[in-house]
């Protein structure tokens, strides 16, 4: 028998940007990967560390102010890798704070910059009230996208990127334009935690195909039984904003 195809994903700053249990994104990432019969590796990067090579996907979640603040410089080093790696094709997944720091910039409540890297065409204001509550958002490949939201920040879309979403329930990325997330190339960023994947099985499979395609030219999926993953998608949809 041959070995499993190799996958690997790296975490970023998991130990700043990781508050509301995004890390169950590299979990499902991870767990889904081996079912569909790849060999996976998750590397985790902080700040200071070497960037690894060999990346495949790169998911990263949500921290408070002083998390982006701890991460900034470090990310904008290694910035250039990043969009060395998007412009490749590697897929990304980042939640709220990463997605706010692959725009242009976030500007938090007293009035500071934090610089973003420029990845998705998108900048960042924290507005007077937090957008929280259940959000359900519809994308034409995806159908409806299931999630939790929590965010001060209000982003809005440049030219050069589409959202995820429209929303169906919510505030999405700004309350005002019904827009969620932003997608440019095989790069999607979103508000949405939970974690966002295990009850968004389509959305998981997808960044898993993208790399593998990337990796080895092909992709032939498992059939996994979601049930438990519908069930959970129905009860979150059930729940009040």
């Amino acid at each position: 028998m041959s070995q499993a195809k190799l996958l690997t994903i790296l975490q970023l700053y998991p130990r700043d940007m990781n508050i509301y249990g995004d890390h169950g994104n590299t979990l499902t990432l991870q767990r889904r990967a081996e079912w569909h019969g790849y060999q996976v590796r998750v590397i985790d990067y902080n700040p200071v560390d070497s960037f690894p090579d060999g990346i495949d996907l790169i998911v990263g979640g949500g921290g408070q102010d002083s998390g982006q603040v701890n991460i900034q410089d470090d990310l904008l080093a290694i910035g250039d890798t990043l969009h060395q790696l998007a412009d490749s094709g590697v897929p990304m997944l980042v939640v709220c704070g990463l997605y706010q720091l692959f725009g242009h910039h976030f500007k938090t409540q007293d009035g500071t910059m934090i610089r973003g890297i420029g990845l998705l065409d998108i900048v960042t204001t924290a507005g007077p009230d937090r957008l929280i509550g259940n959000i359900i958002t519809r994308s034409d490949e995806f159908g409806d996208i299931i999630g939790y939201e929590n965010h001060s920040g209000q982003t809005y879309l440049g030219e050069s990127v589409a959202p995820l979403g429209r929303v169906v329930k919510g505030a999405g990325n700004n309350g005002q334009d019904d827009t969620e997330g932003a997608r440019r190339g095989n790069i999607i960023g979103t508000y949405l935690h939970g974690s966002l994947l295990p009850k968004n099985p389509e959305l998981a499979d997808h960044l898993i195909e993208q790399a593998a395609l990337r990796r080895y030219g092909e992709f032939t999926p498992t059939v996994i039984d979601d049930r438990f993953a519908t069930l959970a998608r129905e009860a979150a949809a059930r729940r009040p904003r």
